[in-house]
């Protein structure tokens, strides 16, 4: 396998249609409990039930519009009719845009119509989807245009909020993002403590263990994490797929790139910030991947409001 072939199996992006709608039908059930019983508290209450809503005279049908409240990349569309169905299935969602698109404030995002009180309880949890994610993909929108034109490409991490990771994997694709491993079962990646536990830090030990994970894993990728340049030729003499290059300075980045050639893909990870990425967008790397996409991420403005 040539490099650029590599570099293919390397590149994903979790879509819409990826996304279990069991997985995705939880975390709503969950939303929707807490807000309606408590769920999480050891005595939640067994009457699911929106005080507030319950005192208005108006029951019939109402409308009301999604719109962004800041310029933002928008991500969550496929939650919206999750959450809606939840609380009534009369509830109705419209839109003219898609994840991914990049508005400006005051850009509508769609409308929503049905049964006044299952609007107003569906209000909150809708709204937190849309930002939480939209925040996600917003961020790492900024990262990815902070690469330029270069040819290197932008990963995520594993540093993901517990339970939602695939939903956090969509969003940093919705904003221009490309997904690293999706969990400990689909690659084979050799990090630093797993050389150490193994004392195979360096040397013919280090060769030894690249080389016994793709004996047992002839079907996958195999990435490997080196903190200083001396560790890469034992590395490089097992045939890995990708050399992770975990908080190396600028010019021993490019020394790397110049040792590793076309023989395995590289990737740069730790300290990565906004301010950097141009300088190693320069080095001619094939990835560069960061946590901040996730942890970073601010939530954005959406705005629900009535008709």
């Amino acid at each position: 396998m040539n490099n650029e072939e590599r570099i293919q199996r390397f590149l994903h992006r979790v879509a819409a249609e990826d996304l279990s709608p069991t997985y995705l039908k939880g975390l709503v059930a969950l939303a929707k409990d807490e807000d309606l019983k408590g769920a999480g508290l050891r005595d939640s209450n067994a009457n699911p039930q929106d005080v507030t809503s319950s005192v208005l005279n108006q029951t019939g049908t109402g409308s009301a519009a999604l719109h962004a409240r800041e310029d933002l990349v928008l991500c969550g569309l496929p939650l919206v009719t999750l959450v809606l169905e939840a609380y009534d299935a009369q509830l109705a969602f419209t839109t003219h845009t898609e994840d991914g698109a990049s508005l400006v404030a005051g850009e509508s995002i769609g409308e929503i119509t049905g049964p006044i009180s299952a609007l107003l309880m569906a209000e909150r949890v809708l709204l937190n989807f849309l930002q939480f994610l939209s925040g996600v993909a917003s961020e790492t929108s900024k990262y990815a245009n902070a690469l330029g034109g270069a040819s290197t490409k932008l990963l995520d991490t594993r540093k993901t909020t517990p339970g939602y990771r695939m939903l956090q994997k969509y969003a940093v694709a919705c904003g221009g993002g490309w997904n690293h491993r999706l969990g400990l079962f689909d690659r084979v990646m050799l990090k630093d403590n797993h050389l150490a536990a193994d004392q195979a830090q360096a040397g013919q030990s280090l060769t030894d263990l690249v080389q016994r994970a793709r004996d047992l894993n002839p079907d996958l990728l195999i990435e490997v994490e080196v903190d200083h340049l001396e560790q890469i030729p034992a590395v490089l003499a097992a045939g890995p797929d990708k050399l992770m290059l975990d908080n190396f300075h600028l010019s021993d980045l490019q020394a790397a790139v110049d040792i590793i050639g076309n023989r395995a893909c590289t990737e740069a990870t730790g300290n990565i910030t906004l301010t950097n990425l141009h300088e190693i967008a320069e080095i001619g790397l094939d990835f560069v991947s960061t946590g901040a996409l996730v942890h970073k991420s601010v939530w954005k403005d959406i705005g629900l409001d009535w008709k």
